[in-house]
């Protein structure tokens, strides 16, 4: 298992090499001159000399990748100082440290994430376990198209109603704000519960079908049958035999959704006014600010990796001839 585990995790290190640099030649050496993006208004050839000196995009390409990567685990010197690990750079628009930036909105997401995640993995797989186990009957067809009506609704269309309804009609919920759980935990669950299950509801609906899908298939297969004919409960066949089987596929689009999702969640956190990650990204586009779109990206593929390398974990554990492969 540790040998497994060693080898996903050198592989992920050099797939988060290549998107470094692949990114870095998107953001740093594609635009004519990023110094011109930096330098504001009162641009003129000695200004943009000095920016070049100091970005250091006067070295060859190359170079400038691998003190842009050893500055992420050792901290570099910057023309306005010492910036310590991890330096992601400095932001065109103000000057601040992108990674103080990205660790200032990270909490946002992070609670959004969390909370999103546990409530379309309970309501998910909990209707799709039901369904299969009740197929054909009046609650598999409810959950069913329940599931289909999920998956063609989109969050901006379906945040705006819900902030209608329940904060501004009938004042259940607050409205989606930005969490502070080390002063005001209560107020803080209470401004993250209407964002977190209007996110959830495009992933629950794709879960609890994919879920019975692959549940009345397991159901279907040879020795689940056998272990019926044995005289094992239906009960005891449908966990441990036929959910076994379903977890691989289930833990496979958990790890890319929640991997999305840790990376921001765009769209949820724009229509509720949300400072996550997600408006984050739009906002360093909008400002063309090239370290903090950078800072960004990587933040959010290193997620995806690094969930990744626990569905490698899991697949591990429960199935062992995974870790020969």
């Amino acid at each position: 298992m540790l040998r497994f585990l060693v080898r996903r995790v050198l592989g992920a290190a050099v797939i988060l090499l290549l998107i470094s640099f692949v990114t870095y030649l998107l953001f740093f050496t594609l635009p004519s001159d990023p110094a011109l993006l930096s330098c504001g208004k009162n641009c003129n050839p000695t200004n943009i000399a000095q920016i070049h000196k100091n970005l250091g995009l006067d070295k060859p390409v190359p170079v400038q990748w691998w003190d842009y990567v050893v500055g992420i685990f050792g901290g570099r010197h910057l023309p306005l100082g010492n910036c310590p690990a991890p330096c992601l750079g400095l932001s065109f628009t103000n000057d601040t440290s992108v990674w103080a930036l990205i660790k200032d909105r990270y909490p946002t997401t992070l609670s959004l994430a969390v909370g999103g995640s546990a409530i379309f993995l309970i309501i998910g797989v909990g209707l799709g376990l039901i369904s299969a186990w009740k197929q054909g009957s009046v609650f598999d067809r409810v959950a069913s198209s329940l599931s289909l009506l999920g998956q063609s609704v989109q969050i901006y269309f379906i945040g705006p109603l819900a902030l209608y309804l329940f904060v501004f009609k009938l004042g259940w919920l607050k409205r989606g704000s930005d969490p502070d759980w080390s002063h005001d935990i209560w107020g803080s669950v209470q401004g993250m519960i209407l964002p977190c299950v209007i996110m959830s509801v495009i992933f629950w609906s794709n879960y609890s079908r994919q879920t019975r899908s692959l549940m009345v298939e397991q159901l279907s297969e040879e020795h689940v049958r056998t272990a019926r004919a044995k005289g094992m409960s239906s009960r005891y066949v449908f966990m441990r035999y036929a959910l076994r089987g379903a977890m691989g596929p289930i833990i496979t689009i958990f790890g890319i959704d929640a991997g999305s999702v840790f990376g921001g969640a765009i769209i949820t956190e724009a229509t509720f006014s949300l400072h996550g990650l997600g408006n984050l990204a739009v906002s360093s586009v909008q400002a063309t600010d090239l370290p903090l779109e950078m800072g960004v990206m990587l933040v959010g593929a290193a997620l995806i990796v690094f969930f990744n390398i626990i569905i490698d974990a899991c697949y591990a554990f429960i199935d062992p001839r995974i870790r020969l492969a």
